[in-house]
C-alpha cells in the first residue's frame, strides 16, 4: 500500500498574506537530468492519488522573489551531494524522466487537506512516474523563508523514500518522532528529516527513525539508491597529492569554489606562494546569510608543505567556516577542505559547496631570511623545534599555543639560543603552535602556525575497511559501543568493545558495502566497510 506522511506542526500557526510577486529562476545542476522543481506559482492538481475528491486548484505562495530565491538556494544546497538539479524552471521538470522527477508545490491553498500540518508527501512517489506531487502549505509555515525551506526539502525526501528522523531515550523509548535537534548557535544542529525549524545546520543524518529505536535509516544512501535513477554528484575534486588541482595565484590572490559530496570526500588543491609573506585564506560554506546561516557544511582546512608534512589545520569550533592566516615561505603547498562533525553535528551529514577566497601579501625585504616552526607528537608530549635565518641579531623569542588557532596565549620564551621545545599539553585535543622573534633592529616577525593533531589512538575507528574472515580490525583504546548498519539503515549487530580490542566480530552478511557507528568516550565517529562474503 501506498503511504504518506507528514510533517506535524506543535504549535497553532495564524494566517499571514504577503503579495505574490513574480518567481525567481534557478537551476542547481543542469547537466543532470533528475529534477527537482520549486513550484512557487500555483497548479492545479488532478489525476493522482490525491485527487479523491476531485481536482485540486493549488493558489501560488504569496512568497515575495526574494524568499523564493533563498527557499531555492537553501534546498539545492541540501542536495547538493546528489546528481539532481534543483531548478525553479518548469520546462526542465517537464524534459526530466518521468520517474526521475518531482513537483514541490508551494502553496497559500490548505483547506482540502487541513490546518495540522505544514507539508504533506507520499513516501517513495519520486519514481511513480504519474506526476503525483508533494505540498507546502506556505501560509500554515506562517510564510517564513526558513520554515518553508526546510519542509521543502523534508517533504521531498520522503518522496525519494526517506522516513522521518526520531530521537529515543538511552532505554529506547521514543521520545518524539521529530528529532529536534541539539545545540544553540552557528553551529546548532538537526537533521532534516526531523524537526529543521529552529536550529541552523540541517543536515542528512545516519539515525533511528520513528520505526524503532534500532530501525536507523542512512539518509544519503536512501536518496541516493539505485531505484530513485540519479545517485551522487561526480567528485569535483582529487583527493591525493599526485592529482591534487592546480590554484594560481592572479596578482595576489586566488579563489576556488567546490563541493564535499560525500562523508569521505576530500578536496586537495595545489598552489605555490610567489615569495614569502602573509597566507590569508577564508574557507566559506554556502550560507543564506550572514553568520553562515543555512550552511550545511562544518569546513576543516588544512595546509601541508611540498613534501606532503602538515603545517597547519583550522576548524574554530564554534563557527562553520574557517580562517587561515599565518606566515609561509616561498614554494609549494597543499590545501585540503574536508567537511567534519562538531560538539553537535555528526560528520556524516557535513556536505556542501563552499568558497576559498586566498590572498597574500609578501614581506619587504628584510633581514630575516627564514623564520619555520616544525612540531610533532612525542609520546604524550609534542616537540616544537625551528630555524630562523637572519642578518640581524636575535633579541627575544616566544613560542604561543592555542587550541582553536585563532585565540593564541603565551606558552614559553626560549633562551635566543634555543631551537627545540617540549610542551605537555594537558588535554588532548589539537594544540596550535607559532612562534615570534625579536630582533636587535626593534623588528618582531611571527612564524607560520603548526598543529599537532590529537592522538589518533584517543578515539575508536577502523584500522581496514575491508571485513577479513567475518571480522573488522579496529583501534579501540578507551571501549566503545557501536552499531552495524545495512545500506538503507538496518541496524544488523550492535554491541560493546573491551578497551584495546583488535576485532569487531561481524555476523554472517552478504557482500556489499555496511556502516558502523562508535560511541563512548573517545567520541562518536561513523565510517564504511565492505564485506567480501565468506
Amino acid at each position: 500500500m501506498k503511504r504518506h506522511t507528514t510533517l506535524i506542526l506543535l504549535l497553532l500557526l495564524a494566517l499571514c498574506g504577503i503579495s505574490h510577486a513574480q518567481s525567481a529562476s534557478g537551476s542547481s545542476h543542469p547537466a543532470a537530468a533528475a529534477v527537482l522543481f520549486l513550484d512557487f506559482d500555483g497548479h492545479t492538481v488532478n489525476g493522482t492519488q490525491w485527487n479523491t475528491a476531485g481536482p485540486i486548484a493549488c493558489g501560488p505562495s504569496n512568497l515575495s522573489a526574494a524568499q523564493q530565491l533563498e527557499i531555492f538556494h537553501r534546498i539545492a544546497e541540501d542536495y547538493r551531494p546528489f546528481n539532481i538539479n534543483v531548478t525553479t524552471d518548469s520546462t526542465r521538470y517537464w524534459a526530466a524522466p518521468n520517474k526521475q522527477r518531482m513537483r514541490v508545490i508551494f502553496t497559500g491553498t490548505h483547506g482540502w487537506y487541513g490546518n495540522s500540518v505544514g507539508g504533506v508527501a507520499y513516501i517513495g512517489s519520486w519514481t511513480w512516474g504519474d506526476n503525483t506531487p508533494c505540498f507546502i502549505f506556505t501560509t500554515l509555515l506562517q510564510n517564513k523563508t526558513k520554515w518553508i525551506a526546510e519542509a521543502g526539502a523534508h517533504e521531498a525526501g520522503h518522496t525519494m523514500g526517506l522516513r522521518h528522523q526520531a530521537s529515543y531515550s538511552a532505554t529506547c523509548s521514543k521520545l518524539t518522532d521529530y528529532h529536534s535537534g541539539t545545540g544553540t548557535g552557528e553551529i546548532s544542529w538537526a537533521p532534516i528529516m526531523g524537526v529543521g525549524y529552529y536550529r541552523n545546520q540541517t543536515t542528512w543524518n545516519l539515525g533511528p527513525t520513528n520505526q524503532g529505536c534500532t530501525t536507523s535509516q542512512s539518509d544519503l544512501d536512501v536518496i541516493a539508491k539505485t531505484a530513485n535513477g540519479f545517485g551522487f554528484r561526480a567528485d569535483d575534486v582529487a583527493d591525493h597529492f599526485d592529482a591534487a588541482s592546480l590554484a594560481t595565484f592572479v596578482g595576489d590572490s586566488f579563489r576556488i569554489d567546490g563541493v564535499i559530496g560525500r562523508t569521505a570526500d576530500r578536496d586537495l588543491f595545489r598552489f605555490r606562494m610567489p615569495a614569502a609573506g602573509r597566507f590569508r585564506l577564508d574557507a566559506l560554506p554556502f550560507s543564506a546569510a550572514a553568520g553562515n546561516e543555512g550552511a550545511d557544511l562544518d569546513i576543516l582546512v588544512q595546509l601541508f608543505d611540498a613534501e606532503g608534512r602538515a603545517v597547519g589545520a583550522w576548524n574554530p569550533a564554534p563557527l562553520l567556516n574557517s580562517v587561515v592566516d599565518t606566515a609561509l615561505a616561498a614554494g609549494t603547498y597543499f590545501l585540503q577542505v574536508d567537511g567534519k562533525g562538531n560538539q553537535f553535528a555528526p560528520e556524516y551529514g557535513s556536505l556542501g559547496s563552499y568558497a576559498l577566497q586566498a590572498s597574500t601579501t609578501p614581506f619587504q625585504v628584510l633581514p630575516l631570511h627564514r623564520l619555520q616552526l616544525r612540531a610533532r607528537a612525542n609520546g604524550a608530549a609534542h616537540l616544537l623545534e625551528w630555524e630562523i635565518v637572519a642578518d640581524e641579531v636575535l633579541t627575544a623569542q616566544e613560542l604561543e599555543v592555542s587550541t582553536n588557532g585563532r585565540d593564541f596565549r603565551p606558552l614559553a620564551a626560549p633562551a635566543t639560543t634555543g631551537r627545540r621545545f617540549e610542551h605537555r599539553p594537558e588535554g588532548a585535543g589539537t594544540q596550535f603552535y607559532r612562534l615570534k622573534v625579536t630582533f636587535n633592529n626593534g623588528r618582531s616577525y611571527t612564524s607560520n602556525t603548526v598543529a599537532v593533531q590529537a592522538r589518533a589512538t584517543a578515539a575508536t575507528r577502523l584500522v581496514s575497511t575491508v571485513a577479513q574472515g567475518g571480522t573488522l580490525r579496529v583501534s579501540c583504546p578507551q571501549g566503545a559501543r557501536y552499531a552495524v548498519y545495512d545500506a538503507a539503515g538496518a541496524v544488523l549487530t550492535s554491541g560493546a568493545l573491551p578497551p584495546g580490542a583488535a576485532f569487531l566480530q561481524l555476523p554472517l552478511l552478504p557482500a556489499g558495502t555496511y556502516w558502523v557507528r562508535f560511541s563512548g568516550n573517545g567520541g562518536n565517529a561513523v565510517e564504511k566497510f565492505f564485506y567480501p562474503g565468506r
